[in-house]
This record gives structure tokens, C-alpha cells and sequence, in this order.
């Protein structure tokens, strides 16, 4: 099991002293993250139970000793794997942030992937919560230095040169232009046939395509994109109720359903967490309760590190046994990999 009972909890924050970076710490039992994607990439070290990740390639089982990386654009939906749900560490970093580590210490040229969604690396799953921990105490030198050495090691073993995209097919320019249409009429889209219309073809034609391209239909793709455009517009300051309707949702309550499906927390919490970087004492982890009724304390006290108590298994990622990595708070990294000692 991932931990006791099905209580959950979870903290999607940004660290000011290292910008490009979104972290989210989480013990997830009964949420299940809807088909969604991210404008940066993707890196997960679960710390407990199993999360199935579902990808366009098919379904990967995330454990202990293991790293899913999910490339920007990639749709994906993720939910516990095993009763006892999971617990993790996540890093999303830009694909600015990805672009500069890759020129200084690969051979990569141009935009960097990982061909592989998952792989049993559990040096690379403890340097991603390091780096979370150097994040919560504050620690920018260490925090920084070791987001550089776990994105190095990752793409110096993992990474290659994007694809570059077969010419694109008739369906595929259609699936751009309606991804295009959508995006500019966010708040006010057509219908699925006035937009076939529009643009020359016929509703089911324009279904296949657009999910032949982006890996979702083009309503799935619209309520992705409203919650990405309300992030912008929280970060920004924007109170949720303006946010929701400048989007394109109902109301507020339409946009804190969505929203916290798809990002893990409640958009109150996710800008409480971007007003407060400096203060720890506003640093909360937002409990499932208060996701179901609605009422969002702004701050909560859970233990030292908000884990829980948190065992091993006997059933781990990759669809086989992975060893989990070291419990040590230290640092441990390779003489290739390390670029001194961060965590002093």
C-alpha cells in the first residue's frame, strides 16, 4: 500500500529561486487524472504504491526505482495503480529550462525527448526528490544544482533529438486549424458540426483527425486548454471567479471541478502557493476532503514532511521488482554526474 487509510494530499508549487519549475508533491488514492497534457515536460518519482500512466504507446506501471518522463504535448492520464493509490515527487520543468541543460551537457541539438515514457533508474527517482526537499528548505544553490544534474544525467542516458513530424497529412492540417479556431474562440467555441462546417468537412472526419493528432478529441483538447490558460491568468494574479469565465467556464465551481482533475489541486490552493513562495508557514497540502466540499482552508498542518507513513512493497514499477532507492536524506551522486556537493 502507498500509506494508511485513503486520506490524500498534495502541493503544486513554484520555487521563485528556480523559475521554469513547477514541483508537485502528492499521495493520490482515489483521484484520477483525466486525458491532458503538459507545455513542458514531465519527470515523476513515486515514492510508494504504483500509478498507471496511460500514454498513446499504452499503459506503463510507475513503482519505487522508477521515472516516468513524458514529453510537452504528449496526452496522458494517470490514476493509482493498486488500492493503496500512489505517493510521489514530480518536477515539471519548461521546455526552456530542458533546451539550456541540454546545450551545455549533450550532443542534443534542437528540441530534446525521452523515447522511453518510464525506466528503473532509482538514482535519477532520489535526485528528483532532492531536489524537492532542497526546494522546501529553501536551499536555492542545492535545489538548482541538483535540478541541473538530474536533468543531465536523464537526458545524457534517456534523451535524443525530437522527431521531427512526418509531412503533414490533409486530416492533420485540419486537426491545426480547429486547434487553432478553438484556441482563439476559447470562451465561446462552436459546436463540433458548425466547426466541421467551417472549416470544410464533416464532424466524424474532423474527430478522427484531431485525435489522430493530438491524442484527445477536440473537446477534451478545449477543457485542457481553458485549465492551462486559467494557470496563466492565476499566475498572473487573477481571482479564480475572473479566471473561470475569462476562460471560458460557467462559473467558479465549473472551473475548480476541472481544474483539479486535471492539476492535482484546487486553483485557490494552486495560487495560494504562487502569493506565498516565501512564507513556509503558507505552505499547505491541500487535503481530498476539502477538494469534495469545496472549502479550501488556506493553510494546514500535516506532519514534518507532509508523507505520511509510507512502507515499501513487494510489487514496483516497470512491471517488475525495481529496489527502491536509499531512505537517506544525503545526496548521493555519481562522480559523472555530480557537480560538487549541492546538499551541504
Amino acid at each position: 500500500m502507498a500509506g494508511t487509510g485513503t486520506k490524500e494530499w498534495a502541493r503544486h508549487w513554484r520555487y521563485e529561486q528556480l523559475p521554469g519549475l513547477d514541483l508537485l508533491r502528492a499521495r493520490y488514492v482515489r483521484h484520477t487524472f483525466p486525458r491532458h497534457s503538459h507545455d513542458g515536460y514531465v519527470f515523476g518519482a513515486v515514492t510508494s504504491g504504483i500509478e498507471d500512466v496511460g500514454l498513446p504507446t499504452g499503459t506503463v506501471h510507475a513503482g519505487p526505482g522508477t521515472v516516468v518522463m513524458i514529453n510537452p504535448e504528449v496526452a496522458h492520464t494517470a490514476r493509482a495503480g493498486e488500492p493503496g493509490g500512489w505517493a510521489y515527487h514530480t518536477l515539471y520543468p519548461s521546455a526552456d529550462v530542458i533546451a539550456e541543460i541540454a546545450g551545455e551537457t549533450t550532443s542534443v541539438r534542437g528540441t530534446a525527448a525521452f523515447a522511453e515514457p518510464i525506466v528503473g533508474d532509482p538514482h535519477a527517482a532520489h535526485l528528483i526528490r532532492e531536489v524537492h526537499r532542497a526546494a522546501e528548505e529553501g536551499n536555492a544553490l542545492a535545489a538548482d544544482s541538483l535540478l541541473r544534474v538530474v536533468v543531465a544525467r536523464l537526458l545524457r542516458d534517456h534523451g535524443q533529438p525530437m522527431t521531427a513530424r512526418p509531412m503533414r497529412s490533409a486530416g492533420a492540417a485540419i486537426a491545426a486549424r480547429a486547434r487553432a479556431v478553438l484556441a482563439e474562440r476559447m470562451a465561446d467555441p462552436p459546436s463540433l458540426e458548425v466547426l466541421a462546417t467551417e472549416l470544410g468537412t464533416s464532424p466524424f472526419a474532423l474527430l478522427r483527425a484531431f485525435r489522430d493528432a493530438y491524442g484527445m478529441p477536440p473537446h477534451t483538447w478545449l477543457t485542457d486548454a481553458r485549465v492551462r490558460a486559467a494557470r496563466r491568468l492565476l499566475d498572473g494574479g487573477t481571482a479564480p471567479a475572473d479566471a473561470a469565465v475569462t476562460v471560458g467556464f460557467t462559473d467558479q465551481p465549473h472551473l475548480n471541478r476541472h481544474f483539479t482533475r486535471i492539476v492535482g489541486v484546487p486553483p485557490g490552493a494552486y495560487q495560494r502557493e504562487r502569493k506565498n513562495v516565501q512564507d513556509p508557514a503558507a505552505r499547505s497540502l491541500v487535503p481530498s476532503q476539502a477538494w469534495q466540499n469545496r472549502q479550501h482552508p488556506r493553510r494546514y498542518a500535516p506532519d514534518q514532511h507532509g508523507t505520511g507513513k509510507e512502507g515499501g512493497l513487494a510489487k514496483e514499477g516497470l512491471r517488475r521488482p525495481i529496489p527502491p532507492s536509499s531512505g537517506t536524506r544525503s545526496v548521493s551522486v555519481s562522480p559523472s554526474d555530480s557537480p560538487g556537493s549541492p546538499s551541504a
